[in-house]
């Protein structure tokens, strides 16, 4: 009788601990990882990895989708000397194929953009929503800005696309590991536009790109009225 008891408190406990605990609408931290450039020198996602650090806030419309702002800061090396590839000795004449093209460089790159991230299962500690899980991978979407700095300014748009994973630390604590392609409109991001001297035409058709392995930590911010969990509904 006692153990019956003593069941039904923790379970009426833990009923009114998971009516009580609010949601959090945003999240806000910061990240640090690598970057690693694949364009007309490099193919290699894990070829040249350069730091880049990021700030981050997520407005959550609820517990499995949010829409984060990203600004990312790094650099972007590359190098023609282990392509296999030959290059034109000048750019500007496609025939001009007898010696290989010698280019190394070593961009800063800033990257600022909006996406649409949605958690497979929904995120929480539990105690807010439930049926939350405390650890979800999830997938992300969206679009942003590409500033790189070579002898000039070069700006593009880009599309990102990631995948990652989460965990709750703490009831407002975030962790998270994520890798992110991040497509872009520019061919400049390496300081030499169609170093093959081939004309292309399309958005995203013979341009740079950058990918982003990334690790995370966030915390929740602005409680959720509790009267208004039905909303959901």
């Amino acid at each position: 009788m006692r153990n019956v008891v003593t069941a039904t408190l923790l379970l009426l406990a833990t009923s009114i601990h998971a009516q009580t605990e609010p949601e959090y609408r945003l999240e806000i931290g910061g990240g640090i990882g690598m970057v690693s450039y694949q364009g007309d020198f490099n193919g290699n996602i894990f070829k040249n990895p350069q730091p880049m650090a990021t700030l981050l806030a997520k407005y959550k419309f609820d517990p499995r989708r949010a829409l984060a702002l990203n600004v990312s800061y790094g650099q972007l090396k590359g190098s023609s000397k282990n392509a296999k590839t030959y290059y034109p000795a000048d750019a500007s004449v496609p025939t001009s194929t007898t010696m290989p093209l010698s280019y190394d460089f070593k961009n800063t790159v800033v990257d600022a953009g909006l996406r649409l991230e949605y958690n497979f299962w929904p995120y929480g500690t539990g105690f807010e929503y439930r049926g939350a899980k405390r650890l979800t991978p999830y997938v992300a979407i969206g679009l942003g800005v590409t500033i790189a700095k070579a002898d000039k300014t070069i700006f593009g748009a880009n599309m990102p696309i990631g995948v990652g994973i989460k965990y709750k630390i703490a009831d407002r604590l975030n962790l998270a590991a994520e890798w992110a392609t991040h497509i872009t409109t520019s061919d400049g991001l390496d300081g030499i536009k169609d170093p093959y001297g081939i004309q292309s035409s399309g958005l995203f058709k013979n341009t740079d790109c950058y990918s982003q392995f990334r690790l995370s930590l966030s915390y929740d911010l602005w409680a959720k009225c509790r009267t208004c969990h039905n909303d959901r509904n």
